[in-house]
């Protein structure tokens, strides 16, 4: 697995190198979105399949990144944010919180899935997270787990 996430931040990495002559939110949108469809297309098979699912999903998430990237403001990503932290924080597993934009009309969900503790003892929450811009959705999945520091982080696998 730990050679499925190499090649995943690999793959994030150099898409992001290529995003140089788009403007920042395209650039971070394809990021972020790479590492998703990398993480999404580890979960399918294994060898060599799983191989070509990781790099499809990583090109695919870069993509669809990007375009919601390009599309989601300052206000569209601090509205995000808030309810990523809310939701992330303090909702219990199961509940959705919910952002809007009324200026812009974009709009998402997150919905902590599962919470559970780690070995170590690191809290960490599945979540699913909704976007909606120009009335298309996107939806993606996503862990974070607590810091020690109390700060979430998105993980890697």
């Amino acid at each position: 697995m730990k050679s499925i996430t190499l090649m995943i931040v690999t793959l994030a990495t150099l898409l992001s190198a290529c995003t140089r002559d788009i403007g920042p939110k395209e650039g971070l949108g394809a990021a972020i979105g790479a590492a998703v469809g990398g993480i999404t297309g580890a979960q399918v098979g294994d060898g060599t399949g799983q191989l070509i699912a990781v790099g499809a999903g990583v090109l695919l998430g870069a993509l669809v990144g990007s375009e919601i990237g390009q599309s989601l403001d300052k206000a569209d990503q601090l509205y995000a944010a808030q309810a990523y932290n809310e939701s992330i924080d303090t909702t219990p597993t199961g509940t959705t919180t919910s952002w809007a934009n009324p200026d812009s009309g974009n709009s998402g969900t997150y919905t902590p899935i599962q919470t559970y503790q780690t070995d170590s003892g690191q809290y960490c929450r599945e979540f699913q997270q909704t976007i909606t811009v120009g009335g298309q959705t996107q939806d993606a999945y996503g862990t974070a787990c607590r810091q020690a520091d109390g700060t979430w982080q998105i993980a890697g696998s």
